[in-house]
């Protein structure tokens, strides 16, 4: 048995969940969000928790089990405190700053790069070169966290680009002087 699978999500105060066939949407502080689950799963809501069971034993239903509760769990607490990724921006001339609902990035081209916050996202800026991006849905706040780290990753001789909060950067040895 899916030692995740078979953990049941707990609903906490303030959401409010619905199943409707596969469809498991929950309403909370941050908005609605809402993930199919597929049907070799069986879904069902006993007093204050989400209960997720495997129809039979076959391979694939097994490897959809602790999927399909990661995924509501996910659901569920992306409406209560949401979620959020941190980048940093290191490098002389490199800074961020927000113009409306687009985030303006100068990393060294000779252009700027702008990349428009898709809706239910949000983007802030602190110290020009720290960026937040925070919403209820852990994948779109992923993705859009990729694709900014994406457009300067960090470089291995002096570590400049975006890079996420903590990440460490492999550094290697630049060229030794002939001597």
């Amino acid at each position: 048995m899916s030692r995740i699978g078979k953990l049941p999500v707990i609903i906490p105060d303030g959401v409010e969940v619905t199943i409707n066939g596969q469809v498991v949407t929950a309403k909370g502080p941050l908005g609605t969000e809402s993930v199919e689950i597929r049907p070799e799963i069986k879904i069902e809501k006993i007093d204050n928790t989400i209960v997720l069971t495997r129809i039979n034993d076959e391979r694939k239903s097994r490897s959809l089990h602790g999927l399909s509760r990661t995924l509501v769990a996910n659901v569920v607490n992306g409406v209560k405190t949401g979620f959020v990724k941190k980048l940093e921006i290191v490098g002389v001339g490199y800074r961020a700053q927000m113009q409306g609902n687009t985030l303006n990035l100068a990393l060294g081209y000779s252009h700027p790069v702008d990349i428009v916050a898709p809706e239910g996202i949000k983007i802030a800026v602190d110290q020009n070169t720290k960026i937040t991006i925070s919403g209820s849905n852990k994948q779109a706040v992923g993705d859009i966290a990729a694709l900014i780290r994406s457009k300067r990753p960090p470089e291995v001789y002096k570590g400049k680009g975006i890079k996420y909060e903590g990440e460490h950067i492999r550094r290697k040895a630049g060229k030794t002087g002939k001597k």
